[in-house]
């Protein structure tokens, strides 16, 4: 942790050269980047408010596809008169944050572009397209493979109960697994930052795979669904296959890789 704090100070130093702006300034632009961003949500909100109801026959049809697999009722109850109002804007509003994410990493990457030399900003375009598709292969592998998995577990384990499956309780739970595993699969973005400014390297990560599996593991079991260790692994094993990935993007966008690289052309 030391080590990291140091790397991070030596990359916060060796951008000194580089244009400043003040604190007002920084606010100002930080103003202005999350009033462009919430605009940008509202009108995803709306968006996905039209479609509200196609949005949550999407949701459901995990569950609803288990249920009848067991030959039980598929309809979803609730106990209050607004509860499906609230979903309704819940699910709408999550819709409309996935769907204007692209415009808002715009937004994030415009922020910290200033803090970056002229070489890096050609890091924009793949940043947006990994971010954003790391995320949509999360958020598919959880909904394809891994969530229907876990709702046929738990349903055939509690075989000898009648479920009662409260709307706002299962959308929880389908946010919990589907958003959970689309953020992790964000890994491989938040290294290449990290080693961006140099505060990782890839011989950082390889020293400390032990404990980083471990980490993976651990976090693996907070957003498994299910208490077995088979679907444990399931959502680890590409959690743990996005870290040896980030190990090859570390190296590839370190400063002294780069510095390395650009020394041979000369």
């Amino acid at each position: 942790m030391v080590d990291m704090i140091d790397r991070a100070r030596a990359a916060v130093n060796d951008r000194v050269d580089l244009p400043g702006m003040s604190l007002m300034q920084h606010l100002e632009e930080l103003r202005r980047r999350i009033i462009h961003s919430a605009i940008f949500i509202a009108l995803a909100f709306f968006i996905a408010y039209g479609f509200h109801q196609k949005i949550f026959e999407v949701m459901q049809k995990p569950i609803v596809t288990a249920l009848t697999a067991h030959h039980l009722d598929p309809q979803l109850v609730y106990h209050n008169p607004i509860d499906p109002f609230n979903l309704y804007l819940k699910i709408s509003f999550v819709g409309g944050a996935i769907l204007a994410a692209p415009f808002v990493l715009y937004q994030v990457w415009m922020f910290i572009a200033p803090g970056l030399y002229q070489n890096e900003k050609r890091y924009v375009v793949p940043f947006m397209s990994a971010t954003v598709g790391l995320f949509l292969a999360g958020a598919y592998f959880g909904y394809r493979f891994v969530y229907p998995h876990a709702l046929e577990f738990l349903i055939g384990y509690a075989g000898d109960f009648k479920p009662l499956i409260e709307i706002n309780e299962y959308t929880d739970l389908f946010m919990t697994v589907i958003l959970g595993l689309g953020l992790t699969f964000e890994l491989p973005i938040l290294i290449m930052f990290l080693a961006l400014f140099g505060i990782v390297s890839a011989g950082f990560l390889w020293k400390n795979v032990r404990y980083a599996i471990l980490a993976i593991f651990i976090i693996a079991a907070i957003i498994t669904p299910t208490p077995d260790v088979l679907t444990m692994c399931v959502f680890a094993a590409p959690m743990v296959i996005l870290y040896f990935i980030s190990m090859g993007v570390a190296y590839m966008v370190h400063p002294d890789h780069r510095t390395r690289k650009k020394a041979k052309q000369e």
